[in-house]
């Protein structure tokens, strides 16, 4: 009887357990992962069906799993400072427990594996984007003239920005785009705010950091960048507007800018047909948030 409820006592306690599982998003970190003769799959499509029926299994178990990227250069590198063999079960075990903790993750939730992949690149794109601005905006040191740490007053700046967009932006859901082209990189953040009800939006924090930092490192570096902002509303026409970033300010799009940014593929240059049902139209007045930058950010 005693050994019953210790195994009934056991079941309960596993469905208490986080797990998280890495995950070779794609043929080419497969393929890299193969070189280890512990590794036990030889076929990317099989792997994938079986990760996804590993997952449902968990989740029917009542078990809550995350989804790791899983970079087989890094997990080198880890095994390699930690002192680990890397063709070993136990290490990659090891390098996924440090992915939980500080890696870019998705928790599952029943949804399809051709859904979750591209939201784990995603979410791994984001954080490589914020730790890349982060990292050039503590590099930009003080400002000559008047000794400021620029990085820190332009995030400042950014922030009061961003209040004064949210502030202004009335009614609705908000999905915020913003673009800066440093050299080498053209860096693109995306906030999105939910309103509830009663018309509070509610952000994502980490997006709202991410955001905060591309747009804080565009004005630093004085660099070519820009904000669009579509708003969505019950029973309204979608609006469409966006700013261009003028050293530490935002200068206002005209409606046919806007139009011309929303209907340019970012990458090659083609014209996109225009949405029915949207409205490309000026901001709203950013009013006192939006004064002039205190001018310590060059």
């Amino acid at each position: 009887m005693a050994h019953i409820q210790h195994q009934t006592m056991r079941r309960v306690l596993r469905r208490e357990i986080a797990g998280t599982i890495g995950l070779l998003t794609d043929e080419e970190d497969f393929a890299a992962m193969r070189r280890y003769r512990t590794f036990a799959f030889d076929d990317h499509t099989t792997y994938l069906q079986q990760v996804e029926s590993l997952l449902k299994a968990l989740a029917a178990q009542g078990s809550h799993t995350t989804v790791a990227l899983f970079d087989p250069e890094e997990y080198a590198e880890f095994c390699a400072e930690s002192g680990l063999e890397a063709d070993a079960p136990a290490s990659r075990t090891r390098f996924t427990a440090e992915l939980a903790a500080t890696g870019p993750t998705v928790p599952y939730d029943g949804q399809p594996l051709d859904e979750l992949v591209p939201d784990l690149v995603d979410e791994a794109v984001r954080k490589a984007t914020w730790e890349y601005a982060t990292t050039l905006l503590a590099r930009i040191g003080n400002c000559a003239s008047c000794g400021e740490d620029i990085g820190r007053a332009s995030f400042v700046r950014a922030s009061r920005l961003l209040t004064r967009i949210l502030d202004t932006a009335g009614r609705g859901d908000l999905h915020l785009v913003c673009s800066v082209s440093t050299a080498p990189e053209k860096l693109v953040a995306v906030l999105r705010a939910d309103a509830d009800p009663e018309g509070t939006k509610h952000l994502d924090e980490s997006e709202a950091l991410e955001f905060t930092t591309v747009l804080a490192l565009g004005i630093a570096t004085g660099s070519a960048g820009g904000l669009v902002m579509r708003t969505t509303a019950p029973d309204t026409t979608d609006r469409v507007y966006g700013w261009r970033l003028r050293g530490e300010d935002l200068e206002p799009l005209t409606a046919a800018e806007v139009f011309d940014a929303y209907c340019t593929d970012a990458d090659s240059g083609d014209l996109v047909s225009p949405e029915s049902g949207v409205d490309y139209c000026v901001p709203p007045d950013l009013g006192q948030g939006g004064e002039k930058g205190t001018g310590h950010t060059h």
